[in-house]
């Protein structure tokens, strides 16, 4: 019998990386000549990626940036934040406590995230977790990345799990929209890094801290879609 599976997102649900993400970008900044952006103006857009903190930090300051400028800076941003991993990251709390309930439970456990793979794993051997997990799976692991439900259904089954027996953590409208994608229910976290209220995208259940994921609640949300 196929064991359960649960899913995690990685920045903004497992890690809170959104400490040294805003270290590479300020890296970036002074790079180009620019001020420092401050961790409230730009938190919320942690989770879309290093472009997305970069356009998004020059538009906030009223800069133009060439497509040129954009690549040469995500060059930089990639590689401040690789050289510093795990840096000030990690775990938000309750979660790897929250992992070893669903391992005891018999869930094998996974990672979905539109990080690069590299990155993913690196991250979470520095933080002593990856041997935690079945399958760590990044942008780059297959040809489909998030929202494509084909990078969740992928992942699941690469940690030997079946999609029809799984559950997705995320943060974000991206992992709700996958999971939904996939028939896959999904346990929303309102901690991470979105620009507005999980609540608002619907997902299967909303939880503030990871003491409120457990075996019981999974079972009842894949079973609801069962």
């Amino acid at each position: 019998m196929t064991r359960p599976t649960l899913v995690f997102d990685l920045d903004g649900t497992l890690v809170d990386t959104a400490p040294d993400l805003l270290d590479s970008l300020n890296h970036c900044l002074v790079h180009a000549g620019m001020r420092r952006a401050g961790e409230a103006e730009l938190r919320r857009y942690v989770g879309m990626g290093g472009k997305v903190m970069i356009q998004r930090a020059f538009a906030a300051q009223e800069t133009p940036l060439s497509e040129k400028q954009l690549a040469e800076l995500l060059d930089v941003f990639l590689d401040h934040y690789t050289k510093n991993i795990p840096g000030r990251s990690a775990p938000f709390p309750g979660a790897v406590a929250a992992m070893g309930r669903f391992a005891e439970a018999g869930y094998g456990l996974a990672v979905c995230t539109n990080k690069y793979e590299t990155l993913s794993r690196s991250l979470l051997e520095a933080l002593g977790l990856s041997a935690r997990f079945a399958a760590i799976c990044g942008q780059d692991t297959f040809a489909f990345r998030k929202p494509d439900p084909r990078h969740l259904t992928l992942t699941i089954e690469a940690a030997g799990g079946n999609p029809a027996s799984a559950l997705m953590v995320g943060d974000s409208r991206t992992d709700i929209d996958t999971a939904k994608a996939a028939g896959i229910p999904v346990v929303a976290v309102d901690f991470g890094y979105t620009d507005q209220h999980v609540s608002a995208f619907e997902p299967s259940r909303v939880i503030s801290h990871f003491d409120e994921l457990t075996p019981a609640l999974a079972a009842r949300l894949i079973g609801a879609l069962a």
